[in-house]
């Protein structure tokens, strides 16, 4: 809502706003909106960041759109059963909202300035021991893990006091697409899904 309520309220500029959804599963990334292309969809590299080739886009004017791009994408998310979960998320995935803004520079002429939100869904990390995954569920799990290891990894050097440390970026398709969201003046949120039950504790606290 806050979204469209602040392009309402200024009129000297142009707005577009835009919304893709994707899945990261065994490392590969695949269209939620366009489930039927090519599963393994390249990330490329721009002078404007890190963009997926071939990711479709849905121009969004309300909330309520938004809202069924998002459920729409929902229904093509890679699940599977473990012994933890009935519907255990396969993988991770990444809705985007991007902004662009039409305006006219100091000199008379009109430029674009483009704005993100990324809302990611991670699949949370597992103990085989646990889960009790085996073949196709076991690869899955050890990707996950993997993946958020370095996303960890890239976490852990952004908040280091050393200065010149490298930021592991390439380690995963996951932390290559939240590079730009990660460093730099941008504003990250984590909110973790905790459940109540004793059995899970050490993964809780960890």
């Amino acid at each position: 809502n806050h979204i469209f309520e602040q392009i309402s309220l200024i009129a000297d500029r142009q707005f577009m706003v835009r919304a893709s959804f994707l899945e990261i599963y065994n490392e590969k990334i695949r269209d939620l909106l366009e489930p039927k292309k090519m599963d393994h969809l390249e990330l490329h590299e721009s002078p404007q960041g890190v963009y997926v080739q071939g990711l479709s886009t849905v121009v969004v004017k309300c909330v309520s759109e938004i809202d069924h791009v998002m459920q729409r994408g929902k229904l093509a998310r890679t699940v599977g059963e473990t012994a933890m979960n009935h519907e255990s998320s396969r993988s991770h995935s990444l809705f985007t909202i991007t902004i662009d803004i039409v305006e006219i520079g100091p000199d008379g002429e009109p430029f674009v300035r483009v704005g993100k939100l990324n809302m990611v869904d991670l699949a949370g990390s597992e103990r085989q021991s646990k889960t009790g995954a085996t073949g196709d569920r076991l690869k899955e799990a050890n990707n996950i893990n993997l993946s958020l290891s370095a996303l960890g990894n890239v976490i852990s050097a952004l908040t280091s006091s050393k200065k010149g440390i490298h930021i592991p970026y390439r380690d995963s398709k996951l932390t290559r697409l939240l590079q730009d969201s990660l460093g730099g003046n941008t504003k990250t949120c984590m909110i973790a899904n905790v459940g109540p039950a004793e059995m899970n504790y050490n993964e809780t606290i960890t």
